[in-house]
């Protein structure tokens, strides 16, 4: 028999229910004042958490948060992150996953994002900015790019034949 698949999103603060299945930090900090015995983890998932540079410009305002999400839907596509994205969707496709958080407005958190993520993975649609989520038969960018992509720091250039790198300013050889 099937486990129940469910997405939760909890304060890692709050006391764990019984009805949490497994329980997952998605902060990169851990929380302020909280013991390890107490949070009662299952696993503490920092690779899936936002960049240091994205959390500090996000400061949890949450006139900030439609860019936000925006933003950690692009970090979630950096090999790191999805695949520690790969590893969270398999644990949300066996049963009952909490996500916590130690934001105080988790509906505004990457907790809430990663949420929505997951719910649709299980479920096959699109998200909001149109593109298959965790569809691991997804295809990269055409092969015709690679003369684009910058050797000294893999930024890519927009212009075709590219000249300069537009973020480390290299010279991106020609064909």
């Amino acid at each position: 028999m099937a486990r129940q698949q469910d997405v939760r999103v909890r304060r890692v603060y709050e006391a764990p229910s019984p009805d949490d299945g497994q329980r997952i930090l998605v902060d990169r900090l851990w929380p302020r004042g909280l013991s390890k015995g107490t949070a009662q983890l299952d696993e503490w998932l920092k690779a899936v958490a936002p960049s240091t540079g994205l959390r500090r410009w996000y400061g949890h305002e949450p006139a900030r948060f439609t860019e936000f999400r925006r933003r950690y839907h692009e970090e979630l596509r950096e090999p790191e992150r999805a695949a520690a994205l790969a590893q969270l969707t398999e644990s949300a496709r066996q049963g009952t996953v909490t996500l916590l958080t130690a934001s105080r407005d988790v509906g505004h958190s990457q907790a809430a994002v990663l949420a929505e993520r997951l719910r649709q993975a299980m479920t096959g649609e699109r998200s909001d900015d149109g593109q298959p989520d965790l569809d691991e038969d997804r295809p990269g960018d055409p092969a015709c790019w690679m003369k684009r992509v910058c050797p000294a720091c893999g930024g890519v250039a927009d212009a075709d034949p590219p000249a300069a790198c537009p973020q480390c300013h290299a010279m991106i050889p020609g064909e």
